[in-house]
C-alpha cells in the first residue's frame, strides 16, 4: 500500500489522497449519524497519515453542523490538518472523560501499527465504552497484516478503509473487530493481493442463470439418500437445503420419506424399484449427485456446458 499511495502521489497535487481519503471518511460519518447539524463526535487523534484524515473529515464535518471534540493521543500530529479543524469550528480536549458523543472516530494509528494499544488510548476508549465507534482505515491495535490480536485494541462498528481492503478487514480475529467495512476508492493501483475474499458481487456473478430454455433437468437434480425412519432429522435437513439451491428438481430416496413428504411436497419421491435390488431404480438409472459433500471439494460445484446456442440447454450445470 505504501508504494501504491507513493506512485499515485507522484502524478497527483500534494494532500489530494488525504483529501479523497477524508472526503469518503466524513461521508461514511454523517451516513451512520443520520446527518450533521446537532450531532457531536469525539477524534481520537495519533500521529500517523490517518490522523491527518481524521482532521481534514472533521473540518468537513463542522461545515455540516456537527459539534467535533479532538483527542491528540500521539506524541505529534498533522498540524495543517488541525489547522483546518479549527478553522472550521473544532475544538481540542485534553480528556473525554464527560462527553456523551454520537459517534466516536479512531484514527489512533493506521497501517503501520501494531497490535496493542497505547495506555492513554486505552483508557480514552474505555472512557467513552458504549459509543459507536468508526475506526480510520483500521482499527487500531489489531495485526493489520497478519489478522492478529494481541492487547488491547479497537472494536469498531464500521471501518472505513482506503484505497483496498487490508488483510486485517479479511482474516479473523481482527475482521471480527473491524464491524461494517466500508471500502473509499481514492484512485490507487495496489499490487495483486495476498489475500481474497468474495464480495457478495463476486458471488453474483458467479451464479449460472437459467436460460429461457431452461427446464429441471438441465438445471441439475439433486438426489438425498440420508436419515431413517428413528431417524428423520438428516434427511429433513438435506432435502431443506438442496430445495433453497439452485437445482431444478430434488428427489429423495431414503428411507424417512413419510417425514419428508409431509414438511417437503414439492420434492420427488423414489420410483419403482429394479428387481431383486432395494435400490431406488431412479437411483441407478438415472444417478443423481448426493447432497455430502467431501471435506476437501476437487472442483467448484459449477462447470461449464457447450453454448446454449447449440444445445438449447443452460450454459452450466451443478455438479
Amino acid at each position: 500500500m505504501r508504494a501504491a499511495e507513493a506512485a499515485a502521489m507522484r502524478g497527483l497535487p500534494e494532500g489530494v489522497l488525504m483529501q479523497r481519503a477524508s472526503a469518503g471518511l466524513a461521508h461514511a460519518v454523517l451516513d451512520l449519524l443520520g446527518g450533521g447539524y446537532g450531532r457531536r463526535v469525539v477524534l481520537l487523534v495519533g500521529s500517523g497519515d490517518n490522523g491527518g484524515d481524521a482532521l481534514y473529515a472533521a473540518a468537513l464535518l463542522c461545515r455540516r453542523g456537527v459539534a467535533v471534540d479532538a483527542l491528540l493521543v500521539g506524541s505529534r500530529h498533522h498540524e495543517a490538518g488541525l489547522d483546518a479543524m479549527l478553522a472550521a469550528g473544532g475544538r481540542l480536549v485534553d480528556s473525554v472523560v464527560g462527553l456523551a458523543p454520537d459517534v466516536v472516530v479512531d484514527a489512533v494509528v493506521g497501517i503501520g501499527g501494531r497490535p496493542g494499544l497505547r495506555p492513554d488510548a486505552a483508557a480514552a476508549l474505555a472512557a467513552l465504552d458504549g459509543v459507536p465507534v468508526v475506526a480510520v482505515d483500521v482499527p487500531s491495535g489489531v495485526g493489520v497484516d497478519t489478522g492478529e490480536l494481541d492487547g488491547p485494541h479497537v472494536r469498531a462498528d464500521l471501518t472505513v478503509a482506503f484505497g483496498t481492503h487490508k488483510v486485517a478487514h479479511l482474516v479473523d480475529p481482527a475482521a471480527s473487530a473491524c464491524g461494517v467495512v466500508h471500502l473509499v476508492d481514492i484512485g490507487l493501483s495496489p499490487p495483486p493481493a495476498g489475500v481474497q475474499s468474495l464480495q457478495p458481487a463476486d458471488v453474483a456473478r458467479l451464479l449460472p442463470r437459467p436460460t429461457q430454455h431452461a427446464h429441471k433437468y438441465t438445471r441439475g437434480v439433486v438426489g438425498v439418500r440420508a436419515g431413517s425412519e428413528t431417524y428423520p432429522g438428516a434427511a429433513l435437513l438435506c432435502v431443506a437445503g438442496a430445495s433453497s439451491g439452485l437445482a431444478g428438481m430434488v428427489r429423495y430416496v431414503g428411507h424417512a420419506a413419510d417425514v419428508v413428504r409431509q414438511r417437503h411436497p414439492e420434492v420427488v419421491g423414489r420410483g419403482g424399484s429394479s428387481p431383486g435390488s432395494s435400490v431406488p431404480a431412479a437411483a441407478t438409472t438415472r444417478p443423481a449427485r448426493s447432497t455430502r459433500r467431501s471435506p476437501t471439494p476437487s472442483r467448484s460445484w459449477w462447470t461449464p456446458m457447450r453454448s446454449p446456442s447449440s444445445t438449447g440447454r443452460s450454459p452450466y450445470r451443478l455438479c
